[in-house]
């Protein structure tokens, strides 16, 4: 039976969003939930069957518009370089929501198994297979080294051009540097880093 059109399922995901992240889904109350969203909790069964059905919800409200982006900025329409630079420029600028939601995915990976089973599912469905894809392209026009394994070369792309924008963007001013690049800088930064390393210059 098709759902009635109806606001209920984007305000139950809003007060969810907020009650996951101020008790964790586990500890969150599906009544309270309910009492927030201005509705009733057969309404949240309704249009959630699970409380890890709504969890799911409330991440991809958020991940289908970075998706979009991030797809965006992988498009093979310049250099890998060129893309990656864009990609992390992306992260940078990630919206106040977005990086609640992120720091609710972290938290809830790490506590619960079949959350993270079905985030990461839904991420190889995602992003990436973009990035694979961005990696790939990498190593058949020889700007990647082609002696490094392709997942080594997938993790370090990651780890050195989107988890730091991702803490840059987190910490804000309680970075120890002040000075600190951000966005489009710290993109640029960071890419020569994953190009040339970070070894002084003979």
């Amino acid at each position: 039976m098709a759902r009635p059109r109806s606001d209920i399922g984007p305000r139950v995901i809003l007060a969810a969003r907020d009650r996951f992240l101020k008790d964790g889904v586990d500890g969150a109350s599906l009544r309270a939930i309910a009492q927030d969203a201005k509705t009733s909790i057969g309404m949240i069964y309704y249009y959630f069957p699970t409380k890890d059905d709504l969890f799911l919800a409330v991440v991809e409200q958020v991940y289908e518009k970075v998706l979009a982006d991030m797809a965006k900025a992988l498009e093979p329409d310049v250099p890998v370089r060129d893309r990656l630079i864009r990609l992390s420029t992306r992260v940078g600028q990630a919206s106040d929501e977005e990086v609640l939601v992120a720091r609710l995915v972290m938290r809830e990976v790490l506590v619960s198994s079949s959350r993270r089973d079905r985030i990461l599912e839904r991420f190889m469905r995602g992003h990436i297979p973009l990035i694979v894809r961005t990696i790939g392209d990498g190593l058949l026009d020889g700007s990647l080294d082609r002696s490094r394994h392709p997942m080594v070369l997938i993790m370090a792309t990651l780890g050195a051009g989107v988890f730091p924008q991702v803490i840059r963007r987190a910490m804000g001013h309680r970075l120890p540097f002040p000075d600190a690049p951000a966005g489009a800088a710290l993109a640029a930064e960071l890419a020569d880093v994953l190009f040339n390393g970070i070894g002084a210059k003979s």
